[in-house]
């Protein structure tokens, strides 16, 4: 957890400043200073007559406002942001020349923004889905993006064909169903006929596509990179970002409920952690291959489709990201935010990855049209918090205003300057690797293995991972109008597992597979979400209280639980205040038309004196338990668990002695779900 306290603004929040403005308390004018005397009536030819164009007001407000839009991204569109610090904790200097990579004092300022990659700007939250986990740092050498998603695998190894997965994931062009979801033909005919998706696909039918929350969940960097040092040494890397809070995620039905109940879910649970000073953590982890190793692992390296398993390459953990200040307007910072693999510094560099080579070009492209030309740099959330010098001119918003006449390189009127920095100087100079070879549209045969890390991932789950993949399958394909599809995907994914492809194979009107499967034993515990940390700390916990409940024994319950930074939130039948005994009260947060079990982590019920439980109650508490989530009961509630029989069921802690129950039901909660619940 993250200190609390005020502190004081770094670099990029003092250059933010200068661009902020506070309309409270000021007189109303128009965009050119002139102050306006009416903003209700437009000026009309007589009281009932026709409104005058001469009225530049009217013109000008209704003008801003037909054109306050701007192109959504065509993937990530929906997303969240917020400012933060970065921190080393050892320098790298042995693997890379980059400057915030060297000194453990200094705190680099990013900003962090979150996505969803497949709905539209105004989709849920909580579709299943990969999510983007794009990192600006605003370091002393200029801008360095990590544009990273919580899955370390893509769907396809090669740039061109983004537009093809992207054109099957989106809603089908003839009708523009469904929204934000892959459960559709056009997405599974792509699957089934390119193959090299398998293992991506394995991870997005994962608990892995519906996260918990922002917090909890890991980022990649997905491509191969390469650290450079300062003797010109070269090494291969990958980028991880480590949650301290540990990756979890939601069930299936909840993450279809929230889309309904609570579209905005990951975008509230981040802002309000932020700003009751929760501040989300997470460590910057980096898997680094010596050159000469290249070809060691037995696959290629440069494939977007693999993934360096932890138990041979360990994640070295260098640093920690605190994400502590929520935006201050959306659009000027979240959506105008421009993000792009290709800003680096020098210490990092590129690899032949083709679908990296592919993402230099498009993320950069797509900035043009959305942002309205080239010079989207200067929008403040964009710019270094060093100077930039050179000879581009010109263009839509031009901020800039370069002095002198000299726009070129080389000259003498300016003493050619701006001059090349030398690599001494810290001028960027691109890694020298040999390259030779024919030209050729075609893929490496060391490419040509989509089926055995898709397996890896497989056997790597726990039994109740194993569940929600062949649940999540089934539900996928069960969408599917197309036998043909079905079964194209039912064969494809025989050589995956056949246990996996048996089991969903009988719920979508296909025959199980006769022939497959996969001579891959190994797997990697690092993939199990079992095996991440498990901590209590900012869960949100709903206390369905009533009127009458113990007051002394009831807060020293809550003081507890926020003792141990759990979040709890008041539910009962009405708003206002419910008052227990000995003068104590709580003011109620929601009621049950108001909040739903779906929205918290655990429940406690506590309930009145002699109250009964109402058909709202009984339900919310039914459907925690039958999210396999910790179920907590002192005084009244105890008797709620004795009559539905959930007294002893796993993650079920019943008070009967009210100086034990906090740690025990703190205990339950830091456990995310009780999978060995059986629910009937």
């Amino acid at each position: 957890m993250s200190d609390k306290q005020d502190r004081s603004k770094n670099d990029k929040e003092k250059q933010l400043e200068f661009f902020k403005v506070d309309d409270k308390g000021q007189k109303l004018t128009t965009n050119q200073g002139l102050k306006v005397s009416e903003d209700e009536f437009s000026l009309k030819a007589g009281i009932r007559g026709p409104t005058l164009m001469e009225d530049f007001h009217f013109r000008e407000k209704l003008t801003h406002f037909d054109h306050e839009r701007i192109p959504e991204r065509v993937v990530h569109a929906r997303g969240f942001a917020a400012h933060g610090e970065f921190q080393l904790y050892e320098n790298m200097r042995e693997f890379t020349k980059a400057k915030f990579l060297q000194n453990t004092s200094i705190k680099t300022p990013v900003f962090v923004r979150f996505s969803t990659v497949n709905g539209a700007r105004g989709s849920a939250d909580t579709a299943r889905d990969a999510r983007g986990f794009a990192t600006k740092f605003y370091t002393e050498e200029g801008n360095y993006d990590l544009v990273a998603n919580n899955i370390p695998v893509f769907f396809i190894q090669d740039a061109i064909k983004f537009p093809d997965v992207v054109h099957a994931f989106k809603p089908e062009p003839d009708n523009d169903i469904p929204q934000a979801s892959t459960a559709h033909d056009t997405f599974w005919d792509f699957v089934a006929n390119n193959q090299e998706s398998a293992h991506m696909i394995m991870w997005i039918m994962s608990d892995r596509a519906i996260p918990r929350s922002f917090r909890m969940m890991e980022g990649f960097g997905v491509n191969t990179f390469r650290f450079v040092n300062e003797h010109g040494k070269a090494s291969f890397v990958k980028f991880h970002w480590k949650p301290l809070l540990g990756t979890h995620s939601l069930v299936w039905e909840e993450a279809q409920k929230l889309g309904g109940v609570d579209p905005d879910f990951h975008r509230n649970d981040l802002w309000n952690a932020i700003e009751q000073g929760f501040y989300p953590e997470f460590e910057l982890g980096v898997q680094i291959l010596n050159e000469e190793d290249e070809f060691a692992l037995g696959y290629d390296i440069l494939d977007a489709t693999k993934l360096w398993p932890e138990e041979i390459i360990p994640v070295k953990i260098i640093g920690k990201m605190t994400l502590n200040r929520n935006v201050d307007n959306f659009f000027a910072e979240t959506e105008q935010v421009a993000f792009h693999p290709g800003n680096v510094v020098p210490g990092i560099d590129f690899t032949n990855d083709p679908l990296l080579q592919g993402r230099l070009f498009s993320y950069i492209d797509t900035q043009l049209i959305r942002l309205g030309g080239p010079n989207f740099h200067e929008i403040p959330i964009n710019r270094p918090i060093v100077p930039f010098h050179n000879n581009q001119r010109e263009g839509y918003h031009r901020q800039t205003i370069n002095k002198g006449k000299v726009s070129y390189h080389r000259n003498s009127l300016a003493g050619n300057t701006p001059a090349p920095a030398s690599v001494a100087e810290g001028g960027y100079a691109h890694y020298q690797e040999k390259v030779e070879g024919r030209k050729i549209q075609a893929r490496s045969e060391s490419f040509a293995d989509h089926f055995s890390q898709a397996t890896l991932f497989w056997n790597s789950m726990s039994p109740a991972e194993k569940q929600h993949i062949i649940d999540a399958f089934s539900f996928e394909l069960g969408k599917v109008k197309s036998l043909s599809v079905r079964k194209q995907v039912v064969d494809m994914f025989a050589n995956v597992s056949l246990e996996l492809t048996t089991a969903f194979a009988k719920r979508i009107g296909v025959a199980p597979p006769s022939k497959g499967g996969s001579t891959v034993v190994e797997s990697s515990p690092a993939l199990s979400q079992q095996n991440t940390i498990f901590t209590p700390s900012t869960r949100k916990v709903a206390v369905i209280l009533a009127n009458g409940f113990n007051g002394p024994e009831v807060k020293y319950v809550i003081d507890r639980l926020t003792a141990a930074d759990l979040m709890p939130e008041f539910i009962s039948e009405t708003q206002g205040e419910v008052v227990g005994t000995d003068g104590v009260t709580f003011n109620v947060d929601h009621t049950f038309l108001t909040a739903k079990s779906v929205q918290y982590d655990a429940v406690y019920i506590v309930n009145g004196s002699n109250k009964k439980f109402n058909k709202d109650a009984a339900y919310f508490i039914d459907e925690a338990f039958s999210h396999y989530k910790p179920i907590g009961a002192t005084h009244q509630g105890i008797q709620f668990l004795t009559v539905n029989k959930f007294d002893g069921k796993p993650g079920v802690i019943a008070g009967y002695d009210i100086r034990d129950f906090p740690d025990e039901f703190i205990c339950a909660i830091a456990a995310h779900r009780f999978w060995n619940r059986k629910i009937v």
